[in-house]
Order: C-alpha cells, then structure tokens, then sequence
C-alpha cells in the first residue's frame, strides 16, 4: 500500500468513528476518559519500557540534551498525563452549548451551537505526552484524531495511543476503534 493509500485509508477510518462519536453521551466520554487515565497509569512500566527505545533512537540521532528531555516519560509525567485526563473528563461538555441565540424581527429565532468538527489531525514535535492530550481534547469535543509525533516517539506515541484507545472500548462498547490514530509511519 502506497503512503497515499495508507493516509487516505486512515482519514476514512476516522471521518467514521467521527460519526460514531455523536452516539456518546457526555457520561460515557467521561467515563471513557476516567479509564484512558487509569490505563495510563496501569501501564506505566510498558509505557517507560517503550519510551526507553524511543530514548535510544533519540540519542542516536544525536537529539540536544533539551529534546531528549522532551523525549522522556517516566513516572511523573506518566502520572500527569493521567490527571489531565481527569481533568478534561471534568470540563463542561462543548458538544451541544448553545453559544449564542437572538430573534429576527420576524420572529425567527436563530442558535449558534457547538459541534464537533469532525477529525483533527495534530502533528507536533518529540512530546509524547501531547498524544495523551491531544487525544484527550478532541475525544472529549467529539472529535476522532489522528496524530503524528516527531519520528524518535513513534513507539511511545503508539503505546499510549493504542492503550487510549483499549480503555476507551472497556469503559464504553461504542467507543469507536479509531477514535485516536497515530501515523504508523516516519515518512
């Protein structure tokens, strides 16, 4: 399959699970998001286990001391990704706010409301915990994501991604499967 194939493949996976999304209810995003973070933290040994593959390659690639920096995950920021989890299952719900409503003189009444819209593709550098936020912001705005990190954490990303998207399945059968993707590709 050619580079093109496989990103056109993976934008109709998520313009799907888009659609799938508005079938959650806002207790059900919460509650997916609740368990992404105890996963999170469940796995915290595999995911530095992976990081420090990640970490490998970054040295090899002669990364500054600062972007190795950024590289690094151990168990503190493991634990934070976790509680800003937590912390966006708590936000209000944007999906559905009226943002703004007025009467024409005719009487008819217009409403501005917030929807999701629809898939976000992020691309950003060696932090592997933006997956986890990234992930965690568009899930909770009904948005399905596809991410692409810096090349020296695709291991990471994938693991926490893919343990995003396990917990999400546990806490709510109509969690949809690609929901959160990341790019399996350093191209």
């Amino acid at each position: 399959m050619s580079l093109t194939e496989e990103m056109t493949n993976l934008a109709q996976e998520a313009k799907i699970a888009s659609r799938q999304m508005t079938r959650l209810s806002t207790a059900e995003k919460n509650a997916c998001l609740s368990a992404m973070a105890d996963a999170l933290e469940t796995n915290s040994n595999d995911i530095q286990k992976t990081n420090g593959k990640d970490m490998e390659t970054g040295r090899s690639m002669d990364l500054s001391d600062a972007l190795l920096d950024r590289l690094l995950l151990d168990e503190k920021r493991i634990a934070t990704m976790a509680l800003g989890l937590r912390k966006v299952a708590e936000l209000k719900d944007p999906v559905g706010c009226v943002l703004d409503e007025r009467e024409q003189p005719s009487g008819l009444k217009l409403k501005k409301v917030a929807c999701p819209i629809g898939v976000v593709v992020m691309i950003y550098e060696s932090r592997p915990n933006v997956t986890a936020d990234a992930a965690g912001l568009c899930f909770k705005s009904g948005n399905a994501t596809i991410l692409r990190g810096g090349k020296e954490a695709l291991n990471t990303n994938q693991i926490i991604a893919r343990l995003i998207v396990e917990a999400g399945q546990q806490a709510c059968n109509k969690f949809p499967a690609n929901a959160v993707q990341v790019i399996p590709t350093t191209n």
